[in-house]
């Protein structure tokens, strides 16, 4: 004849197929967490790639609007045409550790877009790839009128 004590103690017990899928369960969980964690830190490093791509065409459209364009000089002066302006290959301003080096190349564009008045559209294309993502394009625009 068992006791009562004997009794409750093996009802408290927990079974292998409880205990196996427990397990289970905890180890989804921590897989979960550990994907989400390598995806967003994934997703913070194309951000920062993408945002110092968007730098390096915001300073060629800055370049274009260095430029000197005065019509009414003497002699008159543009240099807001292409050729001054050749496909650029520089490294992205990210964090390196030395090997991590990310190239960016830019293509300006300059379009005449009216003659009275006289406007330029002058776009800048910064080109760049991420690993095992290709490549992508970020881009700046707007325009120019001569200097006043």
């Amino acid at each position: 004849m068992r006791t009562i004590h004997q009794t409750h103690r093996r009802c408290s017990a927990f079974s292998l197929t409880e205990a196996l899928v427990s397990m289970a369960l905890g180890l989804i969980t921590m897989g979960g967490l550990i994907g989400g964690f390598l995806q967003s830190a994934m997703e913070a490093e194309w951000s920062s790639y993408s945002l110092a791509a968007q730098a390096q065409a915001l300073r060629g459209v800055e370049q274009t609007r260095a430029a000197k364009w005065d019509r009414l000089g003497f002699p008159a002066v543009d240099q807001v045409v292409p050729e001054n302006f050749p496909v650029r290959v520089e490294i992205l301003d990210i964090p390196m550790r030395g090997d991590n080096i990310v190239y960016v190349t830019n293509f300006t564009t300059i379009t005449s877009v009216s003659a009275n008045p006289p406007l330029k559209l002058v776009r800048v294309d910064s080109v760049w790839g991420f690993p095992n993502r290709g490549l992508f394009t970020n881009s700046a625009l707007t325009y120019r009128a001569p200097d006043q």
